[in-house]
């Protein structure tokens, strides 16, 4: 597949751009359960013609100083409220975005956030297509976001189209960049080692081959590969079977 712009493309789907973004997000200064909130917003951004993956890229680095508690509250009127991102990036913003946007227009049946002082600030469209998932129809002026509610179907189709778009196509991304994304994702893995193999999964292989946390070997899977040296009982099979060999 190519681009418009001739750059080798490939398709990408919700499934491993989730786990990019997860990767990711997990080696900033984000705190741990604040990063799974704001997961999808790459991939949407990705697929809006926004920054996306690229700007992912980009913004990375500063990532690892994100202090989202400096996120506030500026000034409140009714259904009107200014919050003050401090400087942190619109995907942190959006999050209590939308909180404080469903929690007025409940109360007032209506909404309107503006934001002040975030990065990259055009970011914040995303609110225009992940409200429906929350039961709000959001709009976008500026730095301005309005909204009021929306009834919720539960049919992701309606709900939230974008996704429905995302589940069925994916997301066009450059072939580089993706690799770039996939390699900087990786950097959240433990490194290959006797131990990290024992301790990946559902359950602890100890140094002896003993298994902690899962007892139904009846899948035949041999665990022995993973232990750093054979038990006595073990080496003695072994030696017995080349014996009769």
């Amino acid at each position: 597949m190519t681009s418009l712009n001739s750059f080798p493309s490939m398709r990408v789907m919700p499934r491993e751009m989730r786990l990019m973004s997860e990767r990711i997000f997990s080696l900033s200064n984000l705190p741990k359960g604040f990063f799974l909130t704001v997961g999808d917003f790459p991939m949407y951004s990705q697929k809006l013609g926004l920054g996306g993956f690229q700007l992912f890229e980009k913004r990375f680095v500063s990532f690892r100083s994100a202090a989202v508690a400096r996120i506030a509250i500026a000034s409140e009127e009714g259904n009107r409220i200014t919050l003050d991102a401090a400087g942190e990036h619109a995907w942190f913003v959006l999050p209590t975005a939308l909180d404080l946007l469903g929690e007025l227009a409940s109360r007032f049946g209506s909404a309107e956030l503006t934001v002040v002082g975030a990065t990259d600030a055009d970011e914040l469209a995303i609110a225009t297509r992940f409200g429906g998932r929350s039961g709000l129809a959001v709009s976008m002026s500026g730095n301005v976001l309005k909204a009021v509610p929306a009834a919720v179907t539960g049919d992701v189709r309606k709900d939230d189209p974008l996704l429905w778009s995302l589940l069925e196509e994916g997301a066009e991304i450059e072939s580089d960049l993706w690799w770039r994304i996939y390699h900087l994702a990786k950097q959240a893995l433990a490194t290959d080692s006797i131990v990290s193999r024992r301790h990946a999964g559902p359950m602890i292989v100890n140094e002896d081959g003993t298994v902690i946390g899962r007892k139904d070997n009846d899948d035949e899977t041999d665990v022995t590969f993973l232990s750093s040296r054979l038990s006595e009982r073990e080496k003695a099979e072994r030696e017995k079977e080349s014996a009769r060999s």
